[in-house]
Parts: C-alpha cells; structure tokens; sequence
C-alpha cells in the first residue's frame, strides 16, 4: 500500500497540493508560535547599561499567592521592589566583591522652552556609569546642581557642556548646569541622564533605599562562592527578600517590564497554536475528505477486488503521511520566519519590550511537529472515514451517487461539542457578569464551530432546503440546477462551507467581542471620570502638594490625586482576587466625590485618609467584610498593610477597584508618587478652568494640562492598542481558513470537467455552465456564511446578556459584518468559477473522456 500511496502522489499533483499547503501552513504558524513561547519562558534581555556588572541584587518581585485551601500560584508583583540602602555595605564585606554599587534609578525629562519635554530619560547616579561603562567625551562628572548627559539625549536636547537645562524629575523641575555629555562603549537604546550622588538621592524620592545593588568581582573570585557569601550576608533579613541576578537575567533589572510581558506571551502563544492545529486538522480533513470523494470510482474499484478497509485506510493514511514530510520540511525554514515577523509586531504594538531577544531554537519543532503529525493523522483518518467504510457491494454504487448518513463516532463528537457549546453559553450569560465574560465567551465560538463543522451535513441539508425556493425563484433554470446538484452532493457542500464557516465565525465572533469589550471599557472609564481637566507631569508623577493651590483657583469645584495599582489580599484570603490581584485607584479624600463618580452606598468616603480603604460591595460580600473592619494587604512593592475599611460603594461589573488614599498607595508604586491630579470646575467655570490650569501649569514647568476629552481619547486608544495584538491573532486563523476555502472549493470544483462536459454535449453553452456554477459557489456560501452567523451568534448574544444589555449590548463597526460577508462571497465565487472556466477550456469530447 504504501507503493500504491507513492505513485498516487505521482499522478494526483494538484489534488494533494491542498493537502500541502494547508499542512504547510498549519506547520508553520506552529513552529512560530513556538518560538514565541519559547522566546517567553527564556526571556532572554542582555542587560545593555549594567554589562559592566557581575551581579545584580534586587528585591524579589515574585510573590506567592493563595489560589485555594492546598494551591498556591506565584505572580509578579506590579511595582518595583526597592532595597535598603545600608545593604549596599554588607554586600562590600562579602569576600570576592570588588565594588557594590547601590543604583538610584527614576525618571526624568528635558525641558524646553515653554515647559514641553523635549527628551524623556532615566536618571541615575554617576557613580553607577562606569558598569557599561559610560566615558565621558567631553566635560567631567557631575558636581551638587549639574548632570551628565548621553551623546543621543545632548543632541536631541540641543545641549553642549556648560549650558544649563531644566529637568523635570520626582514632581518638580530645577534647572541644572551640563557638566558633561557621556557616550556608552556598549549599545544602550535607552536614553540616559546622570547625576550626582546627592542629587540622585533627593531626586529618586527614595534617599534610604536603592533600585538594585551592582557587583562587580575581583580578579580570580568565583561566581558561585560569591553568590552563597551574599546569600549568607543578608539572610539575616526576612522581611527583604532578594534576587541574584547574572547572565541575560540582568537585563531584567533595566527593563522590568518583561516580567510581567513573559506570562503574557506565553500564554498568547499557548492559545494561539491551539487553534491553529484544531482549524488545521478541520482544514486537512475536508480537503483529505474531497480527495477521496473524486477518487471514488477508484477506491471503489479497490474495495471490489478484495481490499480491506485495513489497507484502504492506510493507503489514504500513507498519502496525507508522505505529503506530511514534504510539508514539515518546507515548514523547518519558514516557521523562524514568520516567527520573527509575529515578534516584531508584537513588539510594536507594545505587548513585549525590544530589548527581549527573539530565540528560536530546535525545541519550537517538536511541538510542532508533534502538531503537525497529529495534524495529518486526525484529519487523514476524519477525511476517509466515509472512502473506507463502506461495503464492497456498495462500493461502486456509491462511486456515482453518494450515500447519506455520518459515522456513529463523528455524530457523537458533535453533540458532545454542541452540548459544550450550550453549557458555555449559559455559563456566560448566567453565571459570568461584565467583560469577564469574554473568558468564556471567546472558547464558545470556537466549539460551536467545530460541532457545526462535524455535523455539517445535517446543517448543511437543512439550509440548502430552507433556501431551495428563494433561490430557484429569483436565478431561474440556472439556479434550479445549482441547488439540485447541491442536494444531490451534500457533503461535498458541507465540505467546502466548513471553512466559509470557520472563517466567518472566527472574524465575526471574534472581532465583535473585541470591539465590544473596549466600547465597554471605554465607556466605563468615562462615566467614571467626572473631572473637566487633568494635570500630568512630563516625567516621575505629580507633586500632591499643588492640591492645596489649585484647590484655591476660583474655577476649581474640587481637586484629587489619582495613582493606579494593585494589590493582593492576605487576611482574609480571597482566591478568586488572589488569581491577578485587586485592583487599586490612589484618590484624596477632599475631592474624590467631586472627579469620580463613586458614590458610598455605606460609610463615607471622606474617612480615605491613611491606611483606609473603599471596597466594592461584590468584593466587600466575597470576603465577608464591612464598614469597621481591617483587611491586610500585600501592596504592589511586596510591603504589608493594614488597612480599615471606611466605606462601600456599588462598582461597575467587571470593573470592580477598590478606592485607598493616595497618601497610602502612592509611595508604594514605583514612581512613588500620583500620577495625575483631576480638576472638577465649578458651575459656570467650564470655560474658564483650562485657562487657568493652563496659566498654573506655566509657573511650574513640566506639568501638562489635558481636558476630558483628550483623557478619554488616550485610554481609547491605549484600549485599541492592546487590541491590536488579538487582531492579528484573528487576522491569522481567518487567512489561514481562507485558503483553504480556495483550496476545497477549487479541489471540488476541478473534478467535474466530465461533468461540465456531459452537460456542454446536450446543449449547454459556457456561459450556461459558469451561471449554474455561479448561483451554486453563491448558495455555498451562503450557506458557510449562515452556520458562521449562529456560531458568532452563540457567542455574541451570551456576552450581551452578560454585560447587561442583551444583544444591543454588543458594540462594534457594521463595516466588519460587510467586509466578512463581502469576502467569504468573493472568495467562494473566485474559487469556483476560475476552476470552472478553466475546465471549460478543452472541448466537450475530449473533456467527456478523462
């Protein structure tokens, strides 16, 4: 058989060339997606500024939460860990360490004329330049009131030694003398300013901690003896859990957002080449299904001469295995490719940090190969399960007209999926409640469309009956014959709407979820948001001591501090929060109730004053807590608090962050201080508040005044921006189940030149031919772009209910509706009709004998 299965290859080039390009493709995306998670679980970041550095010591950022009685799940926590500053000395005592340097790290920006930042920089201590090392080309280093500068900022800044420049730093700005501008021998993207000691210390907001501790050792030590000796020297300090950091390890330090960004992608790759090995083996197994199907006669001759289906099944199995190889080596160069072109989109769109190192080594193959063979043998023995099972005495019979009916095993896979698929709608629309509905959501489109895809003759039938009239009464003879030939060959038609289905369903589903759910986010950042104006600072967040003047401004109804984080319950434990965190907004007492629209249902929140909280009620009721009551914290810096729970307020669904004083969770964010200031007006002032907020922000350089609208439109499109990443996702799974629309369609409709030729021999002309097969790759569609319309159904209208809004909830341009069934029309009609034509080419006898 397997000789048989070789010389089939030989003379069925096109038939097989689907079965190629799908397993090829499928292949490909896999192995990229591989590279990505592998590129996630190394996360690889050369450090670049600290090169010079042996060792990096910072504080532990890893926190292990309490997900149930037994479980626990480590995390990252969101903000920075610092480290006591004496520890730098004990570090210095440890045998083997040459220098230890303690690294003030913080942001700042350079200021031009009228206050506007012209080039945004971290700021560190000059003593820490020598680990890249920096060297100065020109000047020397920094005294009390001067800074260094890097050759890249100096030149965008437009400073040479001796100017003096004003930099915003920490919530103020101070002008500085240039005692010098420094260049790195190493590659050091990131733009960079140095201070001196004193000054870093003030400026850092932090003088008793540091950011990390640089070690370098002497000449001779050994790696390992020092690490146990710093292990040994600051064991003694429970409450400060550290990190030894060496190698490409380093470069998390500099950039500490790839911690949270390696979870993210893992993840996103994980999911991703899920879906394209179950949309691959559908794909493979209608084009291995048509195969088999235009083989009739000869597979039906082969059963009546005494072929077992034993032999049958692994011939056609041998087939799909032979094209498999020749898949997978075509995949082996092209799977880096594409892998490298999904990172760096990834990288644009801001979802993984540049300086992470794309690594794409042998271990992503595996996987997919492993994919890829599973690929070819589930979708091989799907696709001649019908070719194989029927009796020889049947056989040719069934070479001309094609039996009805599904094998048991694919009948009850289908219900099954499709018993999936109620149970997560229900769970979606009764259980779930706001955008964290989409978790289930999502999934739900994707196993209704497999169900759908396995019982696709039934589905099929019953919509090709439904529009047997209107489609013979508005294409006359022409459609008559199209939906005849369609009845006549309904799992064919199944076969080649299966992936209209799949494509429509994935965009459709997808693409409204994802509108839908950032129209709701949108949407409840602005009604959240009741204040006319915002302050923000060019660089290191905002003085909470300028309340106290704006609040004096006679256009001024009421002012707050706003800083974001998130937090983790410890006492008591709630492990539905535990899983990511409670999220936290940092406000002022005086003017909470003025800029947000949070309104105490019990207590008030006027007692947000140190360690005070407001919980949502949802919260407040999970964790059996009220107004009087004290819950401990882990804050995002690692540190515990106890905090009192002064009020309760109802929250959005699915939008649920508790309110503590700006005071209490300001300095424990990595900025250490708010990172906006909202000004509410006062009646009538409307127009006059951004005059003067304007006139008050001249008198403090780096500050920046934005209206309400131009806040909405920023978290608008920062929403669109983390989108993008599943947009491509989709754009991914749909042009791949577009292909093979093209690839069965055009399979099917190549086999039927005799077909064509018979009906040309009793007076059919071309034109006659190509309408018939126009209303039938129409009728094809349609069909394909229906079944995908219930499965985004079956997702969408669950997610309206659970925003609370029924299907009107769901939001979203009708231009994606248009272009999905625009597409899934033309590419239905091209695929058919260019074969069609072609096949029409040779002459009636001569087509009537092959």
């Amino acid at each position: 058989m397997g000789k048989l299965a070789a010389r089939s290859l030989r003379y069925r080039i096109g038939g097989f060339a689907a079965t190629f390009l799908a397993l090829f493709i499928g292949a490909t995306l896999v192995m990229a997606c591989g590279g990505l998670m592998e590129t996630g679980i190394r996360n690889n970041v050369p450090p670049q500024r600290l090169a010079g550095a042996d060792l990096l010591i910072t504080g532990d950022r890893t926190h292990a939460v309490q997900t149930g009685k037994k479980h626990k799940k480590e995390t990252t926590l969101p903000e920075r860990v610092e480290l006591p500053a004496p520890l730098t000395e004990k570090v210095r005592t440890v045998p083997g360490v040459r220098t230890a340097t303690g690294e003030r790290t913080f942001d700042a920006a350079v200021l031009g004329s009228g206050g506007t930042a012209t080039a945004t920089a971290q700021a560190h201590g000059w003593e820490s330049a020598a680990l890249t090392p920096y060297a100065l080309t020109s000047g020397n280093a920094p005294a009390r009131g001067e800074v260094v500068l890097d050759a890249a900022t100096a030149r965008r800044a437009g400073a040479t030694t001796g100017d003096r420049i004003r930099i915003a730093a920490h919530g103020g700005s101070a002008t500085y003398r240039v005692s010098g501008v420094a260049a790195p021998q190493g590659n050091v993207p990131q733009a960079t300013l140095f201070f001196s000691a004193a000054d870093a210390a003030a400026l850092s907001g932090r003088p008793d901690t540091v950011a990390d501790i640089a070690v370098t050792l002497t000449p001779g030590a050994h790696p390992d003896a020092v690490r146990k000796g710093i292990t040994k020297a600051l064991a003694g300090r429970p409450d400060t859990p550290v990190t030894l950091l060496s190698g490409d390890d380093r470069g998390a330090v500099e950039h500490p957002e790839v911690l949270q960004g390696s979870d993210d992608l893992v993840a996103l790759s994980g999911v991703v080449g899920g879906l394209v090995v179950l949309v691959a083996a559908f794909v493979v197994a209608g084009t291995v299904a048509l195969s088999a199907q235009q083989r009739s006669r000869e597979l039906a001759l082969l059963r009546a001469i005494g072929t077992t289906t034993r032999q049958l099944r692994r011939m056609l199995l041998g087939e799909t295995l032979m094209v498999m190889a020749l898949a997978g080596a075509a995949a082996w160069p092209a799977g880096p490719l594409v892998g490298r072109a999904l990172y760096d989109t990834l990288v644009d769109s801001g979802m993984i940090a540049d300086a992470v190192v794309f690594t794409q080594g042998w271990i992503p193959a595996l996987p997919a190969y492993g994919a890829l063979l599973l690929t070819a043998v589930l979708g091989g023995l799907l696709g001649s399960a019908r070719a194989v099972r029927a009796k020889p005495v049947q056989a040719l019979g069934e070479a001309a007209v094609q039996a009805p009916g599904l094998h048991p095993v694919r009948i009850a896979a289908g219900l099954l999926f499709l018993a999936g698929t109620i149970a997560l709608t229900l769970v979606t629309a009764l259980v779930l409640r706001g955008p964290v509905a989409a978790s289930t959501a999502g999934p739900t489109v994707m196993c209704c469309a497999i169900a759908l895809a396995l019982l696709g003759p039934w589905f099929t039938k019953a919509v090709t009956l439904l529009l047997h009239w209107p489609v013979r009464l508005l294409t006359g003879p022409a459609g008559r014959l199209a939906v005849l030939n369609c009845r006549a060959r309904t799992a064919k038609l199944a076969a080649i709407a299966t992936p209209v289905m799949l494509a429509s369903a994935i965009a459709t589903g997808n693409l409204y979820l994802q509108t839908t759910t950032a129209a709701v986010a949108d949407k409840a950042f602005a009604e959240n948001l009741r204040a006319d104006a915002v302050l923000t600072s060019a660089a290191g967040g905002v003085d909470p001591a300028l309340l106290a003047h704006i609040r004096t401004l006679p256009s001024v109804a009421g002012a707050s501090a706003y800083v974001t984080s998130a937090a983790h319950t410890e006492k008591p434990h709630d492990g539905d929060e535990n899983k990511k965190g409670l999220p936290l907004q940092g406000v002022s007492a005086e003017g909470v109730a003025q800029t947000l629209a949070v309104k105490a249902s019990t207590g008030s929140l006027d007692g947000l004053r140190g360690n005070a909280i407001a919980l949502p009620e949802t919260v407040a009721h999970r964790i059996h807590r009220t107004v009087g009551d004290t819950i401990t914290l882990r804050m995002g810096d690692g540190e515990r608090a106890d905090v009192r729970v002064v009020a309760l307020f109802k929250g959005r669904e699915g939008f649920e962050s508790a309110l503590t004083s700006a005071e209490l969770l300001a300095p424990r964010t990595t900025a250490g201080l708010p990172a906006q200031l909202l000004v509410r007006a006062a009646p009538g002032a409307e127009g006059r508040l951004t005059a003067d907020l304007t006139a008050f922000a001249a008198r403090h350089p780096g500050l920046k005044v934005m209206d309400r609208d131009a806040v909405t439109a920023a978290h608008a499109q920062s929403s669109r921006t983390q989108a993008s990443v599943n947009y491509l996702i989709i754009a991914m799974l749909v042009a791949y189940t577009a292909l093979s629309v093209v690839n069965t369609t055009a399979v099917s409709v190549g086999n039927r030149r005799k077909e064509f030729a018979l009906q040309r021999l009793t007076g059919a002309t071309r034109g006659q031919v190509l309408r018939m097969m126009a209303v039938e790759g129409g009728l094809v569609a349609v069909v394909g772009l229906l079944l995908g319309g219930a499965a985004a159904a079956s997702t969408l209208v669950p997610f309206g209910y659970a925003l609370g809004g029924g299907t009107g909830a769901i939001s979203g341009p009708p231009e994606i509706a248009v272009t999905v069934i625009g597409a899934g029309l033309a590419l239905t009609l091209a695929a058919t009709l260019v074969p069609t034509w072609w096949a029409l080419r040779h002459r009636p006898v001569e087509a009537a004998r092959i």
